[in-house]
């Protein structure tokens, strides 16, 4: 094995091996249990970002994980043909060019678009592979694909006849630059501070000068009210229906009507009424047969009704109109307004509710078996806090705007006869009219949204409508893994496709992860500046570090906050697991070569690491037993974690076990048995050593997979010294199972032996921070005393007094239950018994004296800054609640640290 490890070259080997060998892939055909995972498709605009690189190593450790159960696994791989997204990207290009879709014509655009994706898009998956993920590359999907373009009109086909699918001339978001409908989740809302005018419409047959107030955030539309409301039983406005409201500017007469609607406790208690411009004044026109006037064009311009400001943008509109009511005295008064904006979730240009005659999907319907199969349990979410946000949406659902004004995309399915009118939804293109048989056929020009086809994805993507045996066997699928910014875009829908085209769940559990943020907990983005490229931390760290790092620091549906030096910490730890297996290859004769084992044609001796091991139990000491009870605890801790989606804690376990008790604790306690003169002591040691290791390589091997795979086979711990030989991977080892009982009991792993090594583990770390405490090197040997607590302690202490005296770099160790120092001497208690640490020669005393006295008085000025401070009550009063707690942290620490320090100088001095 190379002295470092080259991250780089072997991660790259063997993803290329793994591709080659077809490692990944499955069929109906295999043994096993069904377990297949949908991968949410991302953009075919999209690169790599830390929340797909969150969102892609869950779901492949998952997806390891089950495949070394022995489940038949398929994790489903595609992309998103992102309609409004890819036709921006495109656009921008043709720009650069002088050009506009509208020049080139609708086919020639689409066919730029398809020579863009087979260029370009296949950017995305690229970097997927890059991250490790195990998908089956062979069942790649695109949304525009033949196959799921089939499936998106036999779909459409089906709800159109059914009734469930209508055109209808409703309020919409509208996007001026992206020259389309929205749906109600594609419009996200910002909060940010506006305006809200309180405006005089003037009354026609009272007093002189008599007006009523409205007020509205949007004055430019106000050239489209065609009414004013007030609630029926509010008095105040009896008399308005003998008199007139005139619309300012325009001077159109508006009409009073009544509504439930309006709140008359807020505000004035009457309400402008423009209901092709907003979504509850357009309800209101309808219970009141209002007339709707649009007042701007698809750009975001004011149309011919807007009168004198026709041709203006929105927003210089809004301008000269305040301008306009001002010079009238229209205008009552303008306060600040904090409130909500719709924005285009593609470009972020402010939404524009608007009227106009667009696709819908009647949801309601499609919503009632969807939200039946999470309230009786057929389908979890994990974490359960996401379960009652979907059930609000789904009660409270609205239809589903499909239709958008743009190119690129599944064309809508609906067909208009021009000879007879008739319409009619169909797959393919009808050449006749089914009615009258003219040739004179047009398509609806819209396509659908981009959801339209992903609401579909794990049914379409195993052939449906087709009955395919993968379908047959693979469907429903299983483990759904996303964010929670899609539960209503993609999660509920594909819950409502599939029980209307499956007749069934489409999946039984969705796990929702949380946001990428940055260590200030803002959420990680180009526009602010602070993203980093999961494709950096793979070239300074690898892949593994980034994996691992991401899931220790994530906890269960939580947020994970991030900086490029926490990669540290999955680099740190494959080093050391690198490190550990290069010393136990130094001890095994047939592995001690310094060349590449996984380069080599077979020489390197394969050791079954999966099956128990053969260990003479006569031979078996305390720290044998506890290194192999921890193993199993391991294996049960991880096994239990996964199984409850608690990724950061099976991490945790892992951790634990190879850093500390195997590679810390462990390995230097057997190095003197690996350096002594006992061959059947030492080949024992050597077993248990690669049983550990083994065994804890196949635990972690779902989140490292590269690290895992190179060692697996370098250790020869494959079945086969063929290294492109995927009965040999390690994803084809199967996952370790607990102990039985029987064989704890065989090999003594009881708790009063797991219990003495722990306490032996303390007893050496309060020897090791002695040493530190009074600035005692490392490698100085030092004659400590042990005054056990009670005889047991003593025969354990006694029996294992070699070992001991190793870990803690004695001298000496004397084991004396009636020891009582002659004098003050260093000593710290454990659960074995007291730790005296003889100072006579260790140390001169005047310069270690003057040592903690510098010490001391750092400690003594940061103490006396942090009162200063929290003295000053303009400070404790302003700053912010968890500044002053920290600063009250702080000073706790340096107190108790100054405790400390003057108890040693006490010590010293004897």
């Amino acid at each position: 094995m190379e002295k470092n490890y080259d991250t780089h070259r072997i991660e790259d080997k063997w993803y290329q091996t793994w591709m080659a060998t077809g490692a990944f892939h499955s069929d109906h055909t295999q043994a096993g249990e069904p377990y297949c995972v949908m991968i949410p498709p991302p953009n075919v605009t999209g690169i790599l970002h830390m929340g797909h690189a969150l969102n892609i190593s869950i779901q492949d450790i998952l997806v390891r994980w089950r495949r070394m159960e022995g489940r038949n696994v398929i994790w489903v791989p595609g992309t998103d043909h992102a309609g409004i997204a890819t036709q921006n990207v495109v656009e921008r290009a043709l720009k650069k060019e002088g050009k506009t879709r509208d020049d080139l014509g609708r086919d020639a655009f689409i066919e730029r678009v398809w020579q863009w994706r087979e260029e370009y898009g296949g950017t995305i998956v690229r970097q997927l592979k890059k991250l490790g993920a195990s998908c089956d590359w062979e069942r790649e999907r695109f949304t525009m694909d033949e196959g799921l373009s089939d499936s998106v009109s036999e779909v459409f086909v089906r709800l159109y006849e059914k009734g469930l699918i209508y055109r209808g001339n409703r309020i919409i978001n509208w996007c001026p630059r992206c020259h389309t409908a929205l749906s109600d989740e594609e419009s996200e809302h910002q909060d940010s501070v506006g305006k809200l005018y309180h405006l005089r419409y003037p009354v026609r047959g009272g007093a002189e000068g008599e007006h009523v107030v409205v007020a509205t955030t949007r004055p430019e539309t106000l050239l489209g009210d065609t009414a004013v409301a007030v609630h029926p039983e509010d008095e105040r406005y009896a008399d308005l229906n003998q008199k007139a409201i005139i619309l300012p500017i325009l001077d159109r007469e508006l009409r009073v009507i009544h509504d439930d609607y309006v709140d008359p406790k807020f505000g004035t208690g009457i309400v402008k009424v423009t209901p092709a411009h907003d979504p509850n004044d357009f309800d209101m026109g309808q219970r009141h047969d209002l007339e709707q006037i649009n007042v701007m064009n698809g750009d975001g311009s004011m149309n011919e009704a807007a009168g004198p400001y026709a041709g203006m943008d929105r927003f210089a509109c809004r301008k000269q109109i305040l301008v306009d009511l001002e010079a009238r005295g229209l205008i009552e008064k303008i306060d600040e307004h904090h409130h909500a904006v719709g924005h285009c979730y593609r470009c972020d240009t402010v939404v524009e509710p608007r009227l106009s005659p667009q696709w819908f999907v009647n949801m309601k319907p499609l919503a009632e078996p969807a939200l039946a199969a999470v309230q009786n349990g057929d389908i979890t979410f994990v974490p359960a806090r996401w379960t009652k946000v979907y059930m609000e949406w789904m009660e409270n659902i609205r239809d589903w705007c499909i239709s958008r004004q743009i190119w690129w995309g599944h064309r809508i399915p609906v067909f208009t006869c021009t000879a007879c009118q008739h319409e009619w939804a169909a797959k393919g293109r009808p050449e006749v009219c089914p009615t009258c048989g003219a040739g004179e056929v047009t398509q609806d020009e819209d396509v659908l949204d981009t959801w339209f086809s992903s609401w579909l994805w794990p049914f379409s993507t195993l052939g449906w409508p087709e009955q395919k045996p993968d379908l047959a066997h693979f469907y429903p699928t299983h483990d759904l893994v996303t964010a929670s910014e899609i539960i209503f875009f993609w999660v509920a829908r594909m819950i409502m496709a599939g029980y209307e085209f499956m007749d069934g769940v489409p999946f039984d559990t969705v796990y929702i992860h949380g946001t990428v943020r940055d260590d200030a907990g803002k959420k990680m983005s180009k526009s602010l500046g602070n993203a980093l490229d999961p494709l950096d931390v793979i070239k300074d760290f690898s892949a593994d570090a980034l994996r691992f790092s991401l899931i220790m620091l994530t906890a269960t549906g939580q947020d994970v906050y991030i900086s490029k030096e926490k990669f540290e910490l999955g680099r740190n730890f494959g080093t050391k697991i690198w490190n550990a297996a290069r010393f136990i290859r130094m001890q095994s004769p047939s592995l001690a070569d310094d060349s590449d084992a996984t380069d080599t044609d077979g020489e390197v001796e394969q050791r079954d690491v999966v099956g128990l091991p053969v260990l003479d139990t006569a031979l078996l000491t305390a720290d044998d037993r506890h290194i192999l009870g921890k193993l199993d605890e391991a294996v049960q801790q991880c096994s239990a974690a996964l199984g409850k989606y608690r990724f950061n804690d099976a991490a945790h376990v892992i951790y634990e076990f190879l850093w500390h008790q195997y590679c810390d604790w462990y390995l230097e306690y057997a190095k003197s048995t690996l350096n002594g003169d006992d061959p059947a002591r030492r080949d024992q040691v050597l077993t248990i050593m690669h049983y550990a290791l083994g065994t804890a390589l196949r635990l972690l091997h779902p989140i490292m997979p590269f690290l895992t795979e190179e060692l697996w086979h370098a250790m020869g711990y494959s079945t086969t010294t063929d290294t492109e030989d995927p009965a040999g991977f390690i994803m084809k080892a199967p996952w370790p199972q607990p102990l039985d009982d029987a064989q704890r009991a065989a090999w003594g792993l009881d708790a009063a032996t797991i219990e003495y090594v722990e306490n032996k583990h303390e007893l050496i770390r309060l020897g090791r921070t002695l040493r530190a405490d009074f600035g005692v090197v490392p490698n100085k040997p030092i004659d400590y005393i042990v005054k056990p607590h009670d005889a047991a302690a003593a025969g354990h202490l006694e029996e294992d007094r070699a070992s001991v005296a190793a870990l803690l770099k004695a001298e000496t160790l004397s084991v004396d239950a009636d020891f009582a120092p002659p004098e003050a001497m260093p000593s710290s208690v454990g659960h074995l018994g007291t730790l005296y640490m003889p100072l006579a020669g260790l140390l001169d005393v005047e310069a270690e004296t003057k040592r903690l006295g510098g010490q001391l008085e750092k400690v003594v000025k940061g103490i006396d800054q942090i009162e200063r401070k929290l003295g000053n009550t303009e400070f404790v009063t302003r700053a912010p609640e968890a500044v002053v707690t920290q600063q009250r942290e702080n000073q706790k620490a340096l107190m108790e640290k100054r405790d400390k320090i003057e108890r040693l100088m006490e010590t010293i001095k004897g």
